[in-house]
């Protein structure tokens, strides 16, 4: 359903995951709003999206989701193109702020799939009323009109811009044309490749991050934190740091000391000339060792194989990762007495308000939080631990401030992926899988921190993907207090992973090639499509010097699948590099391919990454790395020289894509490393 809006200009609205009628009494209520082009009339999920045609000829729809390079903004207005015949540079996509009501969850490579129908069908129906307007301005028939690059077009030249119709078109209520989006097969915009709408913004500097902004009277910030992960401070002696130029106020907050000064400089020089004593955090006598022991004791037991099978069995351990955007955490926060206003990069802003407010006293409707594009997530944006902080500082120093975390404090004290142990069994009889065991255990949160939010233990195995018999799985954990949170594809990165590592080695156990064993043991045949691909694209089975090799993985999730072929040359093992990608994914209707390509590109960087080189040791009770000297997160010197991804085409509605390559990458790059090395790789990253 799709309602227009009582507005000066054109506006339209459309709730976003209910089919639901208007709750009682709110048409009434837009209609009596005369005048007012920003009413936004609630579903009875408290959550609409609106579109406004503004006398200036754009197209502005507010976002209830956020930008963090996914490209969801672009992906958005090309749907609201495509249904307006509009052009995409006169469509802008602001990021909503926190709204009182709904759901603005941006995770779970969901995005696209849930705005895809409410985007198109407000757009069509903007459309229809544009064009009825022009028909009765110009006295034709509304079915002889077209439109076009932001504009309707008589048949015999005229033209009328959609903002020369926006206030004649606000007051049509059953327009002469049908508002029904298009069949795909008049898509114009959808499905083919565009450069993102923000590009010369981002490499002009002109797009704005919280670190970007300047608002009235926000000093700049940082907090001086605990050696080990939880710490608390005992006492601290801060008259050195307050005798520095620029100082304006040392304030003791529950995560550390906070430094307000004139710029950074100063308050990164004041921060460390804090002599601060600390209590140890709860995980001082905890290190590497002893987590992986914890865990692997917690692993649940397969039980008993078939009789008469033989068994392919694996252990496999994965490090802790950081999250690590390239912007680092930034907030500015001004809370006062009776109110309070924030901007940050949120994934989960309506939350985010609803704890900022409790944690500093207020009542919700009292907290604005403004949300701003952020340089990058990977799921760390989900958590808004940061912003409470930087309330809390703003409220004890009295004052607006630009709290920032530095690498250091990201890496070391930010969430992380979750380590975990996993125990694998395939059974196997006369030539085929019979039954296949998966437990698991992980580290779940306990921790009592800011925003704390619990971290599940890996989901029981998702093998249904291939025909092997008997399915099962259990998972155990392992309570830490360590502030944990939703990495990238969360829990089939490890979990498919290691499945599509044994995968590997139970095709070598029954002699057979292991594109040619997934082919007969695949039950989808969308995924043996998208691994045809990639084994035909990436020449599967070619020869390749000693010490090089190539590995192959898929993955399905999401409405969405995706194989993933990698080219290894491990000639030193220690030193391994990735020379060639592949990657196919069949998404449904993908509507922007070039963004997809770009996902995909990211998601293969992942796979190397976290197979490879990068992880998280923790060392008596603090985590050891502390910047990307260390956190060996892959860098230009690491990529494939060579990439490349298939987009299969599809008339299905969009599934997810964001998270759904990391599996399948993270697998190919392990399959990849074993059959050049000779080896059964167990822990990752392998160069830990």
């Amino acid at each position: 359903m799709v309602y227009s809006l009582a507005a000066s200009t054109l506006t339209v609205a459309a709730p976003l995951g209910c089919d639901a009628p208007l709750a009682e009494g709110a048409e009434q209520r837009a209609q009596g709003a005369r005048g007012a082009s920003d009413v936004v009339v609630r579903g009875t999920d408290g959550e609409m999206l609106v579109l406004e045609v503004t006398e200036a000829n754009k197209v502005v729809v507010r976002l209830p989701r956020v930008e963090v390079g996914q490209g969801i903004t672009t992906a958005v207005a090309m749907m609201i193109a495509e249904e307006l015949d509009a052009r995409l540079a006169d469509v802008r996509i602001p990021l909503a702020d926190a709204r009182s009501q709904g759901n603005q969850y941006t995770g779970g490579s969901n995005s696209v799939s849930s705005l895809y129908g409410p985007a198109r069908n407000l757009a069509a129906t903007a459309r229809a009323r544009l064009v009825t307007a022009a028909a009765r301005r110009w006295g034709l028939p509304a079915r002889t009109l077209r439109t076009w690059n932001t504009m309707v077009v008589a048949p015999d030249g005229r033209t009328a811009t959609y903002g020369s119709l926006t206030a004649s078109a606000a007051g049509i209520r059953r327009p002469a044309v049908s508002s029904k989006p298009k069949p795909a097969s008049r898509h114009r915009v959808i499905g083919r490749p565009a450069t993102r709408i923000d590009a010369r913004d981002i490499v002009t500097g002109k797009a704005k991050y919280t670190g970007d902004l300047s608002v009235a009277g926000a000093k700049p910030t940082v907090v001086a934190r605990p050696p080990t992960i939880g710490g608390k401070v005992v006492s601290v002696d801060s008259r050195v740091a307050r005798a520095m130029p620029g100082v304006l106020k040392v304030v003791k907050v529950d995560t550390g000391v906070a430094v307000v000064a004139d710029s950074f400089h100063h308050a990164f020089k004041a921060r460390d000339a804090l002599r601060i004593t600390w209590a140890p955090g709860p995980l001082a006598r905890l290190s590497d060792a002893a987590i992986r022991a914890r865990l692997r004791a917690a692993v649940p037991a397969l039980g008993a194989p078939p009789r008469g099978s033989a068994q392919v069995e694996a252990e496999f351990e994965f490090a802790f990762v950081g999250h690590a955007p390239m912007e680092v955490l930034t907030t500015v926060a001004d809370v006062r007495a009776d109110r309070a206003e924030l901007w940050f990069s949120s994934q989960t802003p309506m939350d985010a308000r609803d704890s900022i407010a409790s944690a500093v006293g207020l009542p919700a409707s009292k907290v604005k939080v403004h949300v701003l594009r952020g340089g990058g997530s990977f799921g760390r944006r989900l958590n808004y631990d940061f912003a409470i902080e930087a309330a809390l500082i703003s409220k004890a120093a009295r004052r607006p401030v630009k709290v920032m975390w530095s690498r250091t404090d990201d890496i070391r004290h930010g969430r992380m992926r979750p380590a975990s142990h996993h125990r694998i069994r395939a059974s196997h009889a006369r030539g085929r899988v019979v039954a296949f065991a998966h437990a698991t255990a992980s580290v779940s949160e306990s921790y009592d921190g800011l925003s704390a939010q619990g971290a599940a233990a890996p989901l029981p195995s998702d093998s249904g993907l291939y025909n092997f018999g008997r399915i099962s799985g259990d998972s155990g954990s392992v309570e830490l207090a360590m502030p944990l949170g939703a990495w990238r594809s969360v829990d089939s990165g490890t979990t498919r992973t290691a499945e599509e590592i044994v995968v590997d080695e139970i095709a070598r156990s029954l002699g057979k090639d292991p594109v040619a064993f997934r082919r007969t043991t695949l039950r989808s045949k969308s995924v043996k499509a998208v691994l045809d691909k990639v084994t035909t694209a990436g020449n599967w089975g070619r020869a390749l010097p000693d010490g090089r090799a190539q590995g192959v993985a898929v993955h399905e999730e999401y409405g969405s699948c995706v194989a993933c072929l990698v080219e290894i040359d491990a000639t030193d093992p220690k030193r391994p590099r990735v020379t060639k990608v592949v990657m196919a994914a069949d998404v449904g209707t993908a509507v922007n391919p070039r963004g997809l390509q770009a996902q995909l590109m990211g998601t293969a960087i992942d796979g190397i990454s976290t197979v490879l080189r990068a992880g998280l040791h923790i060392d008596r009770g603090a985590v050891r790395e502390g910047s990307f000297a260390d956190f060996r997160y892959a860098r230009q010197q690491d990529a494939p020289l060579h990439f490349e991804a298939h987009i299969l085409p599809s008339r299905r509605e969009p599934g997810g894509a964001g998270e759904l390559g990391v599996p399948a990458a993270a697998g190919a790059v392990a399959n990849a490393y074993a059959r050049a090395t000779g080896t059964r790789p167990r822990r990752f990253p392998i160069n830990f």
